[in-house]
């Protein structure tokens, strides 16, 4: 396909397709998924090789958030019947941390529910970066807290963290109808101060939220724009309880192409698979491999995910292997220049806004049964007595 081979041509040079281009990618047919996923593998592996970056989180502080995310199991208003908890010990966390780290994991996300930390939840938070950095040597710390205030970014990075993650999770056109209480740009805020600290910005999106092509290749550009290091790529999770419960938009073969589009505009990036990959990919994971460079080992923050040893074993099978603690993630050209996703290195195209491809219409697919039996809340690992998933 000119397509595809166009596409791989500008991920080899770290050049940005148009949206035309990106479009076009979501709007393949099922027969030619294969040669998507080949094509975005080229340029996968021509910044990451093999490798796979393996991810644990540990959910610090589970509910009781007085936001309103509509995608979100611990928002406002939710009755999910999630684990719920304040902040763990550092002790704790670290203990949680540990068992993630042994697993495999080379970085720990720390996650903590809420619309922003105070400065005394901040004093947390390092207490915890500091046990974890001092019990397991060469470990990546990523926090994850909300919305920052002047100066929080600063303190996280004097205390050890390595990044900070803050999604936009959605088009710019499309937020107000998924969430109220904070805007875009907020989020937009977040991570450059993060960026300005000297962290690592983490930034991704959620698909299946009932969002067009559009809205997606908006949020991907938007992100390419923004220029994190790493782009987590959640696939939604409809917990009953929340005002998303019913959308179950996402076929396998939808959250592949929504990955080769994702590696191709941002194909020198950490392209993550987050949330929801058992529950829509289910039996496809190894093919998106093929597509991303990194994944969260075991469970998530409020639902179950795999046993530890199932995504291990799945990793070796599909003939990739684990990513080690002393090897650089990023490609030398992003590490050299502090990070980004290419978007400032020479050679590399400016967002355009080309026009929406004028393509035939696809047939839409019949619609998937709700999977409910797939989606399982987390009972074990942080915040119980059970050992953790890793």
């Amino acid at each position: 396909m000119d397509l595809l081979n166009t596409l791989v041509d500008k991920g080899l040079r770290r050049e940005l397709p148009t949206r035309e281009e990106a479009l076009a990618v979501l709007a393949t047919p099922d027969d030619e998924l294969l040669d998507v996923v080949a094509a975005a593998g080229r340029v996968r592996r021509q910044w990451f090789g093999r490798r796979v970056k393996l991810n644990y989180l540990v959910n610090l502080k589970s509910g009781l958030c007085p936001e309103d995310c509509s995608y979100c199991s611990q928002r406002l208003g939710s009755k999910a019947e999630i684990l719920k908890y304040t902040w763990l010990k550092p002790d704790e966390a670290s203990k949680a941390a540990a068992a993630g780290v042994a697993g495999g994991a080379k970085r720990v996300c720390l996650v903590a529910s809420g619309r922003g930390p105070t400065d005394r939840d901040v004093d947390r938070v390092s207490q915890t970066i500091e046990a974890i950095k001092e019990q397991n040597e060469g470990v990546e710390v990523c926090a994850c807290l909300g919305l920052l205030s002047d100066g929080q970014a600063d303190r996280l990075r004097s205390a050890g963290a390595d990044a900070y993650n803050h999604n936009l999770n959605t088009s710019e056109g499309t937020y107000g109808d998924i969430t109220t209480t904070h805007t875009y740009a907020d989020r937009v805020e977040t991570v450059h101060q993060a960026q300005a600290a000297g962290l690592s910005a983490c930034s991704g999106l959620i698909a299946g939220m009932g969002e067009s092509d559009a809205d997606l290749v908006d949020v991907v550009f938007a992100l390419r724009e923004l220029d994190p290091d790493s782009v987590p790529v959640n696939f939604l999770i409809p917990f009953e309880g929340t005002p998303l419960a019913k959308e179950w938009n996402l076929t396998p073969q939808r959250c592949l192409r929504i990955l080769a589009m994702v590696r191709f505009v941002c194909p020198d990036v950490e392209v993550r698979l987050a949330g929801g990959r058992e529950v829509h990919l289910r039996s496809m994971q190894p093919l998106a491999l093929h597509l991303v460079n990194s994944i969260f080992l075991g469970d998530y923050l409020t639902s179950e995910g795999q046993a530890g040893q199932t995504d291990l074993d799945m990793i070796a099978d599909a003939g990739f292997e684990v990513e080690g603690a002393g090897t650089t993630t990023l490609p030398g050209h992003r590490t050299d220049a502090g990070g980004g996703c290419g978007s400032h290195a020479g050679g590399c195209a400016p967002c355009g806004d080309a026009p929406e491809p004028e393509t035939a219409p696809v047939e839409a697919a019949e619609p998937q049964a709700a999977r409910t039996d797939l989606v399982a809340v987390r009972r074990r690992g942080a915040g119980t007595d059970l050992a953790p998933n890793a």
